[in-house]
């Protein structure tokens, strides 16, 4: 901090040990000293105290954009469920419809088929009495 070459430092001492005296400079340069090293100590709190203050700012922004992040997260999935929900009432709501005009009209009532299921119509016709597939081979390819 300060800018003390040995000369400084020398011509210091030379000027305390002949306006002290020999006999208090002991005891001063032990004072002089306590009080610097109480001087270090109170720096370097005020410093651990400051870099706490930034660090536990910094948390708290951390926080809040953590916080923001999850309410905006929350938000989404509650507007995405609800818009599920209303897709599925109308679909239920037009299954209804459609059941109760089915109902009033007399026809039978329709089961819904799975997507990649055949229908019944699709379904391919098993012929009735065929033998399974190895009943069909030859006895001489049975026995190879």
């Amino acid at each position: 901090m300060f800018d003390i070459g040995f000369s400084e430092l020398f011509v210091i001492m030379l000027v305390g040990l002949l306006v002290i005296g020999p006999e208090r400079l002991p005891k001063v340069a032990r004072t002089l000293g306590a009080l610097f090293g109480r001087l270090q100590r109170y720096v370097n709190d005020v410093k651990a105290d400051i870099s706490r203050e930034i660090e536990l700012d910094e948390l708290k922004k951390m926080q809040s954009s953590m916080e923001d992040a999850a309410r905006s997260m929350r938000d989404t999935v509650h507007r995405e469920v609800s818009e599920a929900e209303k897709q599925l009432d109308q679909i239920t709501q037009d299954a209804q419809r459609d059941t109760g005009e089915a109902a009033a009209t007399g026809q039978p009532e329709s089961k819904p088929i799975a997507d990649g299921a055949p229908s019944q119509a699709e379904a391919p016709a098993s012929p009735q009495g065929e033998l399974p597939l190895d009943a069909k081979l030859p006895s001489a390819q049975k026995q190879a």
